[in-house]
């Protein structure tokens, strides 16, 4: 899944993407209001995270463009603020969720979870085809009932294609929801993932995700 982080303070920002990418999530960073705001209105999110201080625009205008922009992603604010009309003017402006900091990662982890949950992002926790599971909550994945280990694009790939099995992903829709936006689109990266996926599951070959030729990659039920 694809998390914008939206944070001025350098050590924040550093320590919640490598939280957030051992968690398997991929990370996009903006260091100001203006940017964030600008990338979270161009990109599909499954999740923004935004400090409530930030430079150059307001976290309530970042929400406020957000929404105003038919976006309907969920939004957490991280905040120091205490202040009741602080929190009250976040979720005015669209938010979703109001973080004191400091806080334990694995407390917002579990906010992150309870907004993914939600009825617009409706998500299973176990996805199962054939004989291959995935738990996404536990971060496993099980090949007739044994334990394989993936690497986390590997995991991150093999998550977003079981959620979209039947349809055809285009190599885009691929690396937007899966790698950051630093990725070279010209790059062989997903062939090489996929490649490892099928090395790694002997079930998962051409028949099981197909390549389609000038469209991209389909997983078959």
């Amino acid at each position: 899944m694809r998390i914008l982080l939206i944070e001025d303070d350098r050590k924040m920002r550093e320590f919640l993407e490598i939280s957030l990418q051992a968690a398997c999530f991929s990370v996009d960073i903006a260091e100001d209001g203006e940017r964030g705001s600008y990338i979270a209105r161009t990109n599909d999110y499954d999740l923004i995270m935004c400090e409530y201080f930030l430079p150059e625009k307001s976290s309530i205008s970042v929400c406020k463009e957000i929404r105003n922009a038919q976006k309907k992603t969920p939004i957490i604010i991280l905040s120091e603020s205490r202040d009741i009309d602080d929190k009250i003017a976040c979720f005015n402006a669209g938010a979703d969720d109001y973080v004191l900091k400091p806080c334990a990662f694995e407390e917002l982890h579990a906010r992150m979870r309870v907004m993914l949950r939600r009825p617009r992002n409706t998500v299973d926790h176990v996805l199962e085809i054939r004989n291959l599971r995935l738990e996404s909550g536990r971060q496993r994945v099980l090949y007739k009932q044994k334990e394989l280990y993936l690497t986390r694009k590997e995991f991150a790939l093999l998550e977003y294609l079981m959620r979209n099995a039947g349809c055809v992903l285009s190599r885009g829709m691929i690396l937007e929801h899966v790698w950051n936006m630093d990725i070279n689109p010209f790059s062989n990266t997903i062939e090489t993932h996929i490649m490892n996926l099928r090395k790694k599951v002997c079930d998962l070959h051409k028949e099981f995700i197909v390549c389609v030729p000038g469209r991209g990659y389909k997983m078959n039920m």
